[in-house]
């Protein structure tokens, strides 16, 4: 396969992921969220709570139509521009990802229906359950989707036999030494994301001073899940970088732009910023910080680091500069969601709970509006650092990127590229078309709950269950 059609086969597959995952992290989240407020309006039988569960999932439904619709022609390029590595990998590879369509999509497809459309059909109970079962189902699909990709990173539990991997233990391929960090960083990262979106949505019509009374309970619940998700996602993200250096040292040296292994005896300095040069196999120049690279990487004082130089440039990730900075934005982007949420939560207690006081809060409500594109910003820049990161292997350490492609033609590869491109333009202007009717219309304060056992109607009449 010539280098520009395998160029642009990652270029493809790159921008399929890239679009995708914006609705995945989306739904997870938001299902999680929905379960928690059903659970409130059942316990308190609080009216408002069933007028968030109802306004919530108009949101919920339309990010997860566009989701299902863009994950599938990412799925396809498994078999067309990736044959080999299909080949290569199925027995482990492909098992996993029929284990998310079979256990982890149907569940969560089967009962978004009941969800939805269930509210006075069926009983309190029952509608509950299925909220939670797309809320876990949702959260299984990652797990094996996550699974399959830590499994990429670190491979464990295969043997290659007559050219294939073949499994030789199950239960060490799936609990591959990434895939502990990589599915609860991946789950919180989702779960963060819904929540600040949340915040924000809140936030504006807070701002906007449309039915305050109501949004302050999703603006104040928001925060309250996000307090705890916000701390536990930095140490998730710490911890996995030390799992970074340990089974992947090429990656972790290029994200913080290190080039010499630190001699014994003594702290690998980390650079705080720099600029990467990967002909020069140095940095340009660099604000460093001395031995807190080992804190960081090892969590202790002299801990050594393997620097790029030490390891084969072949052997090196692409782009170092697009690594280094990506992984800054990701990690700044969850300091500041942090420190707005703490500092919000200050705020709304020296409101003393008052309404108007936290209306008046004009500057930091605008914050969370703004702040409502960041969580995509930093899953994207997580994802660059995640993949590039792994380059030049597509299963690293036993098979590289170059030979995992399908020799197809440029001319095909660009054509169904520009053909993707068009599609996912499509949906995304649609999603913001029906997103901006819903936010126009907010809730509807009108909506009262279902009788307590639902009715049905046989011809003209109603009969009770």
């Amino acid at each position: 396969m010539s280098v520009e059609a395998l160029n642009l086969a990652r270029g493809q597959f790159a921008m399929t992921a890239i679009f995708h995952i914006l609705w995945p992290i989306l739904t997870i989240s938001l299902a999680a969220f929905l379960l928690v407020v059903e659970i409130l309006w059942i316990r308190t039988s609080d009216v408002v709570w069933y007028r968030h569960a109802r306004f919530w999932s108009k949101l919920l439904i339309l990010n997860f139509a566009v989701g299902v619709v863009s994950g599938i022609p990412m799925e396809f390029q498994f078999g067309t521009n990736w044959g080999p590595f299909s080949q290569y990998t199925g027995q482990f590879f492909g098992n996993i990802l029929g284990f998310e369509g079979a256990m982890a999509f149907m569940l969560e497809a089967g009962f978004i229906g009941i969800m939805m459309l269930g509210w006075g059909r069926v009983p309190k109970g029952v509608h509950l359950f299925a909220t939670a079962m797309v809320a876990l189902g949702s959260s299984i699909s990652a797990f094996w989707i996550m699974v399959a990709n830590s499994w990429l990173q670190t491979p464990a539990g295969v043997a290659v036999v007559d050219g294939k991997l073949v499994v030789t233990d199950y239960v060490k391929a799936i609990f591959n030494p990434d895939m502990p960090w990589g599915v609860s960083h991946m789950w919180f990262a989702a779960l963060e994301t819904g929540l600040v979106v949340v915040a924000g949505i809140s936030a504006y019509y807070l701002l906007k001073r449309r039915h305050p009374e109501f949004f302050v309970r999703s603006f104040k619940l928001a925060l309250l899940m996000l307090c705890f998700v916000a701390p536990v996602q930095i140490w998730l993200g710490d911890s996995s970088g030390g799992d970074v250096f340990a089974t992947q040292p090429a990656k972790g040296a290029a994200i913080e732009g290190h080039w010499r292994t630190n001699a014994p005896g003594t702290g690998a300095s980390w650079s705080l910023i720099a600029w990467p040069d990967a002909a020069r196999q140095a940095n340009d120049w660099s604000l460093e910080i001395p031995g807190m690279l080992s804190i960081l990487g090892t969590h202790s004082l002299h801990g050594q680091v393997k620097g790029l130089r030490d390891i084969p440039v072949a052997d090196q990730p692409p782009m170092i500069p697009l690594l280094y900075y990506a992984f800054r934005v990701m990690a700044g982007i969850g300091f500041l969601f942090m420190v707005l949420a703490f500092w919000t939560i200050y705020a709304i207690g020296r409101a003393r709970g008052r309404v108007d006081a936290l209306v008046a809060q004009r500057k930091l409500l605008l914050a969370w509006v703004l702040a409502i594109p960041l969580p995509y910003i930093a899953v994207e820049c997580g994802w660059i650092v995640r993949e590039v990161g792994r380059q030049p292997w597509v299963v690293y350490g036993l098979m590289r990127t170059q030979h995992a492609a399908s020799a197809i033609s440029p001319t095909a590869i660009t054509g169904s590229m520009v053909m993707f491109a068009t599609f996912y333009v499509i949906l995304i202007v649609s999603f913001f078309i029906f997103a901006r009717r819903w936010l126009k219309n907010g809730p509807d304060l009108t909506l009262m709950p279902p009788p307590a056992e639902p009715i049905r109607t046989v011809g003209s009449r109603a009969i009770d269950y």
